[in-house]
């Protein structure tokens, strides 16, 4: 995990609403607007309901997961924003890698740009 404490909370708190499945609480890490760059298939992101409904579709291809690890890796910051590259591993198998653009909205910070390496 990175050194920097504000990917550290955020990545802990994103990973417990990840493990308890909780759509609504993923979905306010989120920013709106925000971009989710899917190879092939962008999605840009315009109303909070659009996170929520995605993540609760996709609780399915988790099924079974307990355990969820970011390994994260802050490549540059700046006061507003920060890119984090993050690998995940579910229940100790090698899972997702993405680089998140994470962005200060006053006291928290949000997802604003999501793609997968």
């Amino acid at each position: 995990m990175s050194e920097n404490p504000i990917a550290r909370d955020f990545f802990e708190t994103y990973t417990r609403a990840l493990l308890d499945r909780d759509a609504r609480a993923i979905a306010e890490h989120y920013a709106v607007p925000a971009l989710i760059e899917f190879p092939d298939h962008p999605v840009a992101v315009s109303d909070a309901a659009q996170t929520e409904a995605f993540f609760a579709g996709a609780f399915g291809q988790y099924e079974g997961v307990t355990d969820a690890r970011a390994d994260v890796h802050v490549v540059a910051a700046t006061g507003h924003s920060l890119w984090a590259d993050v690998s995940w591993s579910y229940d100790g198998a090698p899972g997702e890698r993405n680089m998140y653009q994470l962005v200060g909205t006053g006291q928290t910070w949000k997802i604003a740009v999501l793609t997968p390496l």
